[in-house]
């Protein structure tokens, strides 16, 4: 009976009230509060809404956190900036300090970065940096431990020098030549890391930052950030719309970056992969990891030029049509059939795949392959 009753509950409050909910359910005084808020939000063209009191949505904002789970706030709160126009208020200091933050807040915010009045801004930045610290404890160590060794199996090699000898790994594999005499083992084979470079590999990462691409920016300046701190890999970070801005010294503080990107505009991938085609030192070393809908707004004829000439040259190209959790992504089809006949793999990719992904293309695994078996390869 109670099942029956708290499904009824349920029913009400979705339903919202109506003489032909066909519930007859009454609510108490506490689901009656939850009730308004939900109005507020969901039926806020026939009886109101918010309105456009600041006071009003920060009381609101409160509300919400207080009757519902974080991740049911955050999607009322995507929600509500988009249903009601909110945007305006996210420059407001007082409903900043009652918003929950994720990471669409955060591509919100990147897009109004510019328009922040001074007295917000050290609040957008809190904001801000409380979704980048969560995700890089999230990410970092899946990242590094990736990376890392998949850098360190391609560098193995069996005459090392005496200060790069892996002793564990020289010890497991002569245990057949203990020598009981002497109570020690015989190293036949020395097992090590030759000496590296100050980078192994070299990764691009370029970001388009039109407004459709707003939380794969978020993550793959996470992303970037933490490959930034991995010694054997130099990572470069480019954004564009229908400008190029090479953000490689903002990596130290993904925070900063963010703030660099300005969401909006249009799409010139040309003028960005020919500010790439500069920036490669080692075609052969290096991967470009192009995050982008492929929706191009500028030349391209040279665009699929450039492409080609990547690909040529030895340079690994990836392109990612999303980095996020937001399923199949709108992109344009006729060009990444063209850049499957280059063998350019193409594909939409969650954040928790990432960095294997990264760890298969520095070790030069087929990624065609690997997102085939992920299963995120496009259906067309």
């Amino acid at each position: 009976m109670k099942i029956m009753e708290e499904n009824t509950r349920r029913w009400r409050l979705i339903l919202g009230g109506d003489n032909n909910d066909g519930t007859a359910f009454i609510l108490n005084k506490a689901d009656q509060q939850i009730d308004k808020t939900l109005e507020a939000l969901y039926d806020s063209n026939r009886k109101g809404g918010l309105g456009a009191s600041s006071p009003n949505v920060s009381r609101w904002l409160g509300d919400i956190r207080s009757y519902f789970p974080a991740s049911v706030v955050q999607v009322m709160q995507k929600d509500a900036i988009k249903r009601l126009d909110l945007t305006a208020m996210l420059l407001e200091k007082e409903m900043l300090e009652n918003v929950e933050p994720d990471v669409h807040l955060v591509a919100t915010l990147m897009t109004l970065s510019r328009v922040i009045p001074e007295k917000t801004k050290d609040t957008a930045r809190q904001v801000v940096k409380k979704v980048v610290d969560e995700l890089m404890k999230k990410l970092s160590q899946p990242m590094h431990q990736a990376i890392s060794g998949s850098l360190n199996r391609s560098v193995r090699n069996r005459r090392p020098r005496h200060h790069e000898i892996n002793w564990n790994l020289t010890i497991r594999k002569n245990l057949q030549h203990y020598q009981p005499d002497y109570k020690t083992i015989i190293p036949e084979t020395l097992i090590g890391y030759g000496r590296k470079r100050s980078a192994l590999k070299d990764v691009v990462l370029c970001l388009d930052q039109s407004g459709s691409m707003g939380t794969s920016v978020v993550y793959s300046g996470i992303f970037g950030a933490v490959m930034a701190s991995i010694p054997a890999v130099q990572t470069k970070m480019v954004v564009f719309d229908t400008a190029v801005a090479d953000l490689t010294e903002e990596l130290q503080d993904p925070v900063e970056l963010l703030f660099g990107v300005q969401l909006g505009g249009g799409t010139d991938i040309n003028a960005a992969l020919k500010y790439c085609q500069q920036i490669v030192a080692r075609p052969t070393d290096t991967v470009l990891v192009l995050i982008t809908d492929l929706f191009e707004g500028g030349d391209e004829a040279g665009m699929r030029k450039r492409f080609t000439e990547l690909a040529a040259s030895g340079v690994q190209v990836i392109v990612l049509l999303a980095l996020n959790d937001e399923g199949a992504p709108s992109y344009d089809h006729e060009n990444a059939q063209f850049l499957a006949t280059l063998g350019i793999p193409v594909f939409a990719c969650t954040p928790d795949k990432f960095p294997d992904m990264m760890a298969m293309a520095l070790s030069k695994q087929d990624i065609a392959q690997w997102a085939a078996r992920e299963e995120m390869v496009l259906k067309k």
